[in-house]
């Protein structure tokens, strides 16, 4: 059944990074995408050399590529010479700008911290908010100058909800990035978060929603992993360990699995470990039988911190689902 699902294997990627021959217990944390072009583009970015990076980011689309501007907004540091290119780069100020406010976005979080709000400092609120309205301002700009582009909006969602701009605010920013990329998997990831209870949602809200948007992609599209991410946040909301576990849930999974990330037409980008990873922690949650096995074959033991960040010892819980699947 699922060597049909799969097909042929796809060719090697000469652009990927290899695996190392060390791992331990079996599993290894991705980096870069696991593309040597990322690499290089990150590896620029940690050096402070503005103009390798624009060089690196020659093969990509910034504007809708949201996981290789992710790549570029987590290295530290950034924020220290990002603004001379803002300010002196005319030609590519539109991409230094949203380079800039995504690394703002990431850099205020790590000031807030992962910590309960109300065990967050008021200093640390001030920083917070102060990294976070930069952002705001940058990527607001960035979105002038590339009306086209999607993820200045998309990252737009993430200090909407950092800063409490309320739904009236993100619905118009959803919209906003919908219209410039109707099927793009991480503003739907966004909304799923945006429409939990702890964040103001109502309870089905956010799968209700996953399901619509998967409806509308065609067989092989990523956006499957919506539905994976939903019943993670799911989950995450209920605080019960056993509440993905049944019948229906499975079979859900399994059905978003094949029709996605599983199908002969998904094509394996940069970072589409990324999209197993997603899979591979909701089917473990719901001790699903089927796909969750496949997907960890796949993996090879390519472990990202996203979405295995919501369990407390994320990758003992990675090894610990491998070995289980």
């Amino acid at each position: 059944m699922f060597d049909k699902l799969f097909g042929e294997r796809p060719a090697a990627d000469p652009h990927a990074l290899p695996v190392p021959r060390w791992q331990r217990n079996g599993m290894y944390t991705l980096r870069a995408l696991g593309d040597a072009r990322v690499l290089t583009l990150v590896d620029a970015a940690a050096a402070g050399d503005w103009a390798g990076v624009r060089a690196a980011l020659a093969p990509f689309d910034l504007g809708r590529d949201d996981q290789v501007l992710g790549e570029l907004a987590d290295v530290s540091g950034v924020q220290d010479w990002i603004g001379r290119a803002v300010e002196e780069d005319k030609e590519h100020r539109a991409t230094a700008l949203l380079i800039s406010g995504a690394r703002h976005i990431v850099w205020g979080w790590e000031a807030r911290t992962r910590a309960r709000a109300a065990d967050v400092t008021q200093e640390q609120w001030r920083v917070f908010h102060e990294r976070l309205q930069l952002a705001e301002e940058q990527l607001f700009e960035a979105a002038e100058l590339r009306p086209d582009w999607v993820t200045p909006w998309r990252r737009l969602l993430t200090s909407g909800r950092g800063m409490s701009l309320g739904p009236a605010v993100n619905e118009t920013r959803l919209d906003a990035a919908l219209r410039r990329a109707p099927l793009d998997l991480e503003t739907h990831v966004q909304w799923v978060s945006q429409l939990q209870p702890r964040w103001g949602g109502e309870p089905g809200e956010a799968l209700a929603f996953a399901r619509q948007a998967f409806a509308a992609a065609p067989d092989g599209h990523r956006l499957g992993c919506v539905i994976a991410m939903a019943h993670i946040e799911d989950w995450v909301e209920t605080g019960r360990d056993n509440c993905l576990m049944t019948p229906e849930i499975q079979d859900e999974l399994l059905e978003a699995a094949e029709r996605s990330i599983l199908h002969p037409a998904y094509v394996r980008r940069p970072g589409w470990q990324h999209d197993f990873n997603m899979f591979a922690m909701a089917l473990s949650l719901a001790c699903e039988r089927i796909a969750l096995p496949l997907v960890f074959r796949e993996l090879k033991g390519a472990y990202t911190a996203w979405p295995w960040q919501y369990m407390g010892q994320p990758e003992k819980a990675y090894a610990r689902a491998r070995s289980n699947a």
